[in-house]
This record gives structure tokens, C-alpha cells and sequence, in this order.
């Protein structure tokens, strides 16, 4: 699968926010998990513009999950994450938008592409509440 860093680093970020019962903010999540600040700060910033955590200001602020983790998919995050679903090949998600044009003529496209299908309902099934338990 090609997810990087970025979806890491939200995973291990979400689910540290998870088990937590006070908001954590950046310094915190930075030094308990050896992630760089600034390259955390920007994960974080996304994933709150895109309403999977919220942010609290403040001497005790941080981010706190905007909904219940059990209702946060995997594919959700990594989506925010990557910005853009994570595919297993890189390979075009239609045979319309194909950039040689040759899909039709792929073997293995309709494989690679009912692969990637069944990933994606996997990953939309696991939630961040499966992999933090």
C-alpha cells in the first residue's frame, strides 16, 4: 500500500489521542511519539480542517477527537492523510481516466482495480477503535 509517513504518524497520533483523557497538543504527541513538530504540526492542522479532530486553545489545549473513534475509519485518516485514497498500485481508479490509455488493454487492470476495491471496504470497516484496543 503506499501510504507514508503522513499516514503514519495520524494513526499513531489519533490513536495516542484516543486513550488519552485530556486534549494533547503538538509538544506532547511531538516528544512521546519522536515525531518531528513541524511535520506533525501540518498532519494535525488537516485532519482538524477536515473535522477529525478538533482543536482547543488555550494553557490546557490540545486535540481531541471531533467524533467517537469507533466511528473513524482507517480510510477516513489515510485519506486526510495522503490527501487523496491510498491505492495500492499506482494505477488509474477508472479506465476512463487511464494516462496511457490502455487500460482496456491491461490484464491486469480489472485484478489490480477489484483489489484495491476490496482494500477499501476493509479499510473502511477497521476504525481507529480496532486498532487502539
Amino acid at each position: 500500500m503506499l501510504l507514508t509517513k503522513k499516514s503514519e504518524y495520524a494513526l499513531l497520533s489519533l490513536i495516542s489521542i484516543a486513550k488519552s483523557d485530556a486534549p494533547k497538543n503538538v509538544d506532547v504527541l511531538s516528544r512521546e511519539l519522536n515525531i518531528p513538530k513541524s511535520f506533525l504540526a501540518k498532519i494535525m492542522q488537516n485532519l482538524a480542517k477536515n473535522d477529525i479532530v478538533k482543536s482547543h486553545r488555550g494553557v490546557n489545549g490540545g486535540f481531541v477527537l471531533k467524533k467517537p473513534y469507533d466511528k473513524i475509519t482507517i480510510l477516513e485518516i489515510t485519506t486526510v492523510a495522503e490527501e487523496k485514497i491510498p491505492s495500492v498500485f499506482e494505477c488509474s481508479p477508472s479506465v476512463s481516466s487511464c494516462p496511457s490509455d490502455l487500460a482496456n488493454a491491461c490484464s491486469l487492470w480489472p485484478v489490480l482495480n477489484n483489489l484495491q476495491g476490496r482494500i477499501n471496504v476493509f479499510l473502511e470497516e477497521l476504525t481507529l477503535k480496532d486498532i487502539a484496543s
